[in-house]
């Protein structure tokens, strides 16, 4: 079971490093999904089966769906249309798919030997989980917790100024455009030789 945890945690900081290093969003997430399942089964290779499901789930499933969404959305107009085709390559598959054909080959190894390849270890409960979090571990959380919500601000504002800049004028000009109100230039917003 040594091989399957060593090998597992080499593509795990393979995969990261490549993620690191990628200028391409969708390159980025490619290998970011490859090392959280390399990350799963090093979590099950340790006799930890229930850790493993959540990290698939919970990472490999529904927060990547998150940062497709993401990337989705901040590509925006028919100029990022184009730059993505030009992205995808059938060589930008190829090492994502060699660190994926790796884990497969480590759960074929998993799921076709005979018994129980996992170490035994004693058994651990959703509500065990929930006790140590809220318990010692509750500062921990807590700060996590923050530092999301910090982000989730950050996001907002980041997002508000790169819509504000785009459609430009003031945020009340908008909202006369909006409803149907026509906006009367003056001053220093008239353009020249108009009267």
């Amino acid at each position: 079971m040594g091989i399957l945890f060593y090998i597992a945690a080499i593509v795990a900081i393979l995969a990261t490093v490549l993620m690191l290093t990628r200028l391409n969003p969708v390159h980025a997430l490619l290998y970011l999904t490859i090392s959280l399942l390399s990350v799963a089964v090093v979590f099950y290779s340790m006799g930890a089966p229930y850790m493993a499901a959540l990290e698939v789930v919970i990472y490999a499933g529904a927060i990547m769906v998150l940062f497709v969404f993401v990337v989705m959305l901040l590509n925006l107009g028919q100029q990022t249309v184009t730059t993505e085709r030009s992205w995808v390559s059938p060589g930008m598959f190829v090492g994502p798919a060699i660190l994926a054909a790796i884990l497969v080959g480590e759960i074929s190894y998993v799921l076709a030997r005979p018994g129980s390849v996992t170490p035994q270890a004693a058994e651990i409960t959703p509500q065990q989980v929930a006790f140590s979090l809220y318990g010692p571990y509750l500062l921990g959380v807590e700060l996590a917790s923050f530092l999301l919500l910090g982000a989730l601000v950050g996001a907002y504002h980041v997002g508000t100024r790169k819509a504000q800049g785009r459609t430009g004028g003031s945020g009340s000009d908008r909202a006369r455009i909006a409803s149907g109100g026509d906006l009367v230039r003056t001053g220093a917003n008239r353009p020249s030789g108009a009267a």
